[in-house]
């Protein structure tokens, strides 16, 4: 872990979306954070050390979803699938499917082999999957505020993690999509969906992969706006839905492209269901 000893800075930013505004300043204490994401390795460590069952491992409860189709009530998670050709981009069911079975044991559906991807970042993790990993390591999950504090790494004033272009001198400095989003994917084989962590330079901080990759959790609730933009990144049906048990997601994933989902940013924040698990959503603990 890299301790951090805290302080005050500027959260939050007015150049992309509202919901990451307004920028105020904001103070956080002393705190530790993982320098890198929780990996599929480290996860399977603590289900063979506990037993523990999965959000997406459990059917749903059709109480909570009245009317729904029964074979969406099966245990199981959405997987990000790309589009045969360009599609428009203001439906994004488009590219998500929930696949029955999927799970952090078979992130893309059954018989899809993890074979290979023991340190990239796991995925198909809840809130309250991430929470359970967190308490039995004895750490926690951070704030927003904390996690955003500690993806600037120090630097202060730029919309990047790293500066004011998102590749300075053509350079990539995180996991973000490659090629013509959703369809055309020009990542380099075996990186067409996560990379394994600390396959980019560290941020000021020596923190790996806070932007790209994988949204992480924090334990913030999301407070909705009244004008909020259309969901991207979150395959949920809830997302909308004021009533819905919805928490921060922070620093964008590989599914982040400049023409759809430019949230690769320490400010960029998205809601999501405390019980939901996707292909592009992990996290990395605190400790305080």
């Amino acid at each position: 872990m890299v301790a951090l000893e805290g302080g005050t800075f500027r959260m939050g930013s007015e150049a992309f979306y509202p919901e990451e505004g307004p920028c105020r300043s904001v103070t956080v204490g002393a705190f530790e954070i993982d320098a890198l994401p929780v990996t599929y390795g480290e996860y399977r460590r603590f289900v063979d050390a506990t037993g523990y069952i999965s959000d997406a491992e459990k059917a749903a409860d059709p109480k909570r979803f009245p009317g729904a189709d029964p074979t969406l009530l099966m245990p199981g998670a959405a997987v990000f699938t790309p589009t045969a050709g360009p599609v428009p981009l203001n439906n994004h069911f488009q590219w998500w499917q929930f696949t029955p079975g999927a799970s952090w044991r078979y992130p893309l559906g059954k018989g899809k082999s993890l074979k290979g991807i023991a340190k990239h970042p796991v995925t198909q993790v809840s809130f309250n999957d991430a929470m359970a990993y967190a308490e039995w390591v004895g750490k926690d999950l951070p704030t927003e505020a904390e996690w955003e504090f500690a993806a600037r790494g120090g630097l202060e004033g730029r919309e990047f993690a790293w500066g004011d272009e998102l590749h300075p001198e053509g350079e990539r400095l995180a996991k973000t999509w490659q090629g013509e989003f959703p369809w055309r994917n020009e990542a380099p084989p075996g990186l067409e969906r996560t990379a394994p962590v600390g396959s980019y330079p560290p941020n000021g901080f020596g923190l790996y992969d806070m932007i790209g990759n994988v949204w992480e959790w924090t334990q913030d609730p999301y407070h909705r706006l009244e004008t909020p933009t259309r969901p991207c990144c979150s395959s949920s049906q809830q997302a909308d839905d004021p009533a819905a048990n919805l928490k921060v997601l922070k620093g964008g994933s590989h599914l982040c492209a400049p023409e759809y989902c430019q949230r690769y940013r320490p400010a960029s924040r998205h809601p999501q269901p405390v019980d939901e698990a996707t292909s592009h959503i992990g996290f990395r603990c605190v400790r305080r």
